[in-house]
C-alpha cells in the first residue's frame, strides 16, 4: 500500500507555481492576485481561507480577504462580485462555502465573471470542461487529477466509481475521469445517495472516489483487493485529542481499508491540501491568461 501523499505533491507543485509566478512578475512588474470573500464564521471556512492567503504568499502571489458578517444582503454581495468582476488589478477571486440560508450560492457563483472563477465553478467553465477544452477546473477535483498524475496512477480503462454527486466535486470528477485525456479514459459509475446496492459497483471498482460527506463510510467490504481509494471526505468532529478541539475523518475508514489498497489518500494530508494547490494553479492561469484573453 502506498500512501498519497498530499504535502509532497503539493509542496512540488508550488515550487513550480513560486518559479513561474516570479517569472510573471519579471515580465509584466505584477505579482497573480487573488481575492478571497469570507462570509460569517464559520470555523471550517476560517480555517481554509487562512491557508489560501498563506500559501498565495508562499509562491509569491498577492492576495486580499474581504469579510462580511453572516446579516450581509445578498444584493450587497452581488454588488461587491461586480466591483470585483470589472477590477483589472484582480486576476481571480472566490466566495468562500458555504453561505448563510439567505443568500442563494447558484446566483452568486453565476454572478463572477468565468473568466476569473478560479474555483471552476461558473456554469462556463463547467460547460468547457464537459467538453475538453481549455478552462479553470474545479479545484477540488483538479486536485485529484493531479495527484493520479504526480504518482502515475493508469486510469485509461480503469473502473472507476465516483461515490456522492455534488456540483464541487462528485459531478466534476466523475467527467474528468471519463474525459480522453491523461488522466482520464475511465468507465465512470457515478453514485450517490439513492444507489441501491451500492457495495456492488464499488467491488468491481478499481479506482474508488469518496466524496459523500460521511464519517467512514466506505468499509473494507466494499473495497476489493488493490484498489485505488481517493478521500474527500472532510468531516469535522469536537474532540479533547487535538489542539484545535476538533479531529478531521474522512469518507472511508482508513485503518480497515488501507490494507486492501494498492494506493490510499490519508485524512487530513491528501486531497485538501491538493485543493488549494489547485487553486493556485488556476489564478496563475487566470494571471497569465492561458485560458481567456
Amino acid at each position: 500500500m502506498t500512501l498519497l501523499d498530499g504535502k509532497l505533491v503539493s509542496e512540488e507543485l508550488k515550487k513550480q507555481i513560486a518559479i513561474e509566478a516570479a517569472e510573471l512578475l519579471e515580465q509584466t512588474g505584477r505579482k497573480p492576485h487573488l481575492v478571497a470573500i469570507l462570509v460569517g464564521n464559520d470555523g471550517g471556512s476560517e480555517t481554509y481561507v487562512a491557508s489560501k492567503m498563506r500559501n498565495c504568499e508562499k509562491v509569491g502571489f498577492k492576495s486580499s480577504l474581504i469579510r462580511y458578517n453572516d446579516s450581509v444582503s445578498e444584493n450587497e454581495l452581488l454588488i461587491k462580485i461586480q466591483e470585483l468582476n470589472l477590477d483589472s488589478s484582480i486576476d481571480g477571486f472566490i466566495v468562500q462555502l458555504p453561505l448563510p440560508k439567505h443568500i442563494n450560492p447558484e446566483k452568486v457563483t453565476e454572478a463572477i465573471d468565468y473568466k476569473k472563477d478560479v474555483d471552476g465553478f461558473h456554469p462556463i467553465n463547467l460547460g468547457r470542461m464537459q467538453r475538453n477544452l481549455p478552462c479553470f477546473l474545479p479545484a477540488t477535483p483538479f486536485g485529484i487529477m493531479l495527484m493520479l498524475e504526480f504518482y502515475g496512477i493508469v486510469t485509461a480503462g480503469k473502473n472507476c466509481v465516483v461515490i456522492g454527486r455534488s456540483n464541487i466535486v462528485g459531478s466534476p470528477m466523475s467527467i474528468l475521469m471519463a474525459r480522453n485525456a491523461n488522466p482520464g479514459n475511465a468507465t465512470v459509475t457515478l453514485t450517490h445517495s439513492k444507489t441501491i446496492n451500492l457495495k456492488e459497483f464499488t467491488l468491481k471498482a478499481d479506482i474508488i472516489i469518496a466524496a459523500i460527506g460521511q464519517k467512514n463510510f466506505v468499509t473494507a467490504d466494499m473495497v476489493k483487493d488493490g484498489a485505488v481509494v481517493i478521500d474527500v471526505g472532510m468531516n469535522r468532529e469536537i474532540s479533547t485529542e487535538t489542539k484545535s478541539g476538533f479531529k478531521l475523518y474522512g469518507d472511508v475508514d482508513f485503518d480497515n481499508v488501507a490494507p486492501k489498497c494498492s494506493y490510499i489518500t490519508p485524512v487530513p494530508g491528501g486531497v485538501g491540501l491538493m485543493t488549494i494547490v489547485s487553486l493556485l494553479k488556476n489564478t496563475l492561469s487566470a494571471a497569465k491568461k492561458e485560458f481567456y484573453n
